[in-house]
């Protein structure tokens, strides 16, 4: 293929899905954009398409992710519920990931709209300064700030044990509720 030829759709969306499937790092979609020769918007496009496919892809603060189906039985999730300021995420996030444990997502209860969740799939430190910088550079707000500061967070690890010393080490900062 010449470095100006676009690809098919269908060949893109072959491309998503292989990429995905094989990999373990998020993939951006501009990472995509550029293999295929098109926008990134074509990629979201493509993306959703494959989702209303029933692709179990989720779009992550890192990038796209493919969800394999997982037969380890071993693996421990747990909901927890925090409060704390929009300065003290880094350290939130930190505490978590620096006992193993990966933090899947965060979750919000809106007035109106209900339970609000964002995929983070953050495992360690250099994943969450990445999620750090993107929401400094992008000027975001996180979603907590739309409850004072109160979210939920599913996370996963491979035993309990981490989940809890994590656990305790986020009540002994006061951001555990």
């Amino acid at each position: 293929m010449s470095s100006t030829e676009k690809l098919s759709s269908a060949m893109r969306q072959e491309l998503i899905l292989k990429s995905l499937k094989e990999e373990q790092r998020p993939i951006t979609g501009s990472e995509f954009a550029e293999k295929s020769n098109v926008s990134r918007q074509v990629i979201v496009q493509d993306v959703s398409i494959l989702k209303a496919k029933n692709e179990p892809i989720i779009a992550t603060s890192q990038g796209y992710m493919y969800i394999k189906k997982t037969t380890d039985e071993a693996a421990h999730k747990v909901i927890i519920a925090c409060k704390h300021n929009p300065e003290q995420t880094q350290k939130e996030l930190t505490i978590i990931v620096d006992h193993g444990v990966t933090v899947k997502d965060v979750t919000v209860e809106h007035p109106v709209y209900g339970d609000l969740t964002a995929s983070l799939m953050v495992s360690n430190r250099h994943e969450v300064e990445q999620f750090i910088k993107r929401i400094q550079d992008t000027k975001a707000a996180y979603l907590s700030s739309l409850t004072e500061g109160i979210h939920m967070h599913t996370l996963e690890a491979d035993s309990q044990a981490k989940i809890n010393a994590a656990c305790k080490d986020l009540q002994a900062t006061g951001i555990l509720l």
